[in-house]
């Protein structure tokens, strides 16, 4: 049968998919409270729908970091596509494109930067870890760049890989075959070794990701690139404050998918004191949970500007490759529209918290 929803890739992924690369995506941090409540926070989440709007035309065009998207929905940076399907990032940055979409590619990715960015017909961006050799990271910056990235994508909630249980007790590490191709060898080698009861990945952040960054160092990145600077994991308002007055250009309402401080805010239930401590030329996007067009419609009524989605692409990924991803990819704006038209907001900027009825409770607790 013709898949209908995200979740009729999910069942064919799992079918598909290694149990341990499964539980890899799927698994969160801790007793997966906040990977369970992120996607909590959306379903009791309620919309109040206007009536006698014209809704003939629908219209989710945004600009974004001066890049015109199609639509909303974009695709978070993951590591390691080629897990999923051998064309790895490529097929996804044609499927981004083909949508419309904002594509973020990840440090970690399994094609070349260069070779993504020639995949891609829409706008890329490039998510960063802040590494313990800062050549190594510079020299992506630089590469990037070149490439025609159009932003960078620094992750700021991870100085340490939160503790995740499923990727330890099956001894997860990256297969041989698949490596994060843009960064030394070398410098990956602990990402490709685990025990049982140990995570590669794990190790692998305790070697390179260095946990003495501060707001300071955004400087040290300002200096070596002209892109502008996106800050992921904010799920405070003190922290939208401190990135605007750090000259950030914009910011991802974040918990890593709930791969981190298990217990930390759901996304959704972090979004309204962010974007309203967020001043209005600072763009919030959102990631965690979201699964359909009416959770993307329900984050922006909320004060997100877009919403990027991350395992339902490597669902689609795995099961049918860029054609996969596509299909995510429209079926969620599809249903983006119906929820414009039913919700009598027929276009973006006609979403605001009036959309919404008082917010739930965040349900991490």
């Amino acid at each position: 049968m013709e898949p209908l929803e995200p979740a009729d890739f999910e069942r064919a992924a799992r079918a598909r998919l290694p149990a341990e690369i499964w539980d890899f995506v799927q698994g969160g941090s801790g007793a997966e409270r906040t990977l369970a409540a992120n996607r909590a926070q959306f379903e009791q989440g309620r919309l109040r729908p206007r009536t006698l709007v014209d809704v003939s035309v629908t219209d989710q065009r945004l600009t974004l970091l001066g890049s015109p998207l199609s639509t909303p929905i974009g695709i978070a940076p993951m590591a390691y596509h080629q897990l999923f399907h051998p064309d790895g990032e490529t097929a996804t940055a044609r499927a981004a494109g083909r949508a419309g979409a904002l594509m973020v590619a990840g440090i970690f990715a399994s094609r070349t930067l260069e070779s993504i960015a020639e995949a891609a017909t829409g706008p890329l961006w490039l998510q960063l870890y802040w590494l313990r050799r800062r050549d190594a990271l510079a020299a992506v910056v630089e590469r990037a760049e070149a490439a025609g990235y159009r932003a960078l994508v620094l992750t700021v909630d991870a100085p340490r890989i939160g503790r995740r249980l499923r990727d330890a007790r099956n001894g997860f590490a990256i297969p041989a075959h698949v490596r994060a191709v843009n960064l030394d060898p070398a410098l990956m080698a602990a990402s490709h070794r685990a025990e049982q009861g140990s995570s590669g990945l794990a190790d692998h952040a305790r070697e390179q990701f260095d946990p003495t960054l501060t707001w300071a160092d955004l400087a040290w990145l300002r200096e070596r690139s002209s892109l502008p600077i996106v800050l992921k994991g904010i799920l405070t308002a003190e922290d939208a404050r401190l990135a605007a007055e750090h000259g950030v250009d914009a910011v991802v309402v974040s918990n890593h998918g709930g791969r981190q401080l298990d217990g930390a805010l759901a996304s959704l239930a972090a979004l309204p004191e962010v974007a309203a401590a967020a001043p209005p030329d600072l763009p919030v996007l959102l990631d965690g949970g979201v699964r359909t067009g009416t959770d993307v419609a329900l984050a922006i009524a909320l004060g997100a500007r877009a919403v990027l989605i991350g395992r339902p692409i490597l669902w689609g990924l795995a099961v049918d490759g860029e054609n996969g991803v596509a299909r995510i990819l429209d079926l969620m704006k599809t249903e983006l529209d119906d929820t414009l038209a039913l919700l009598g907001r027929p276009r973006l900027t006609d979403l605001d918290p009036t959309a919404v009825a008082t917010p739930p409770p965040d349900h991490a607790g």
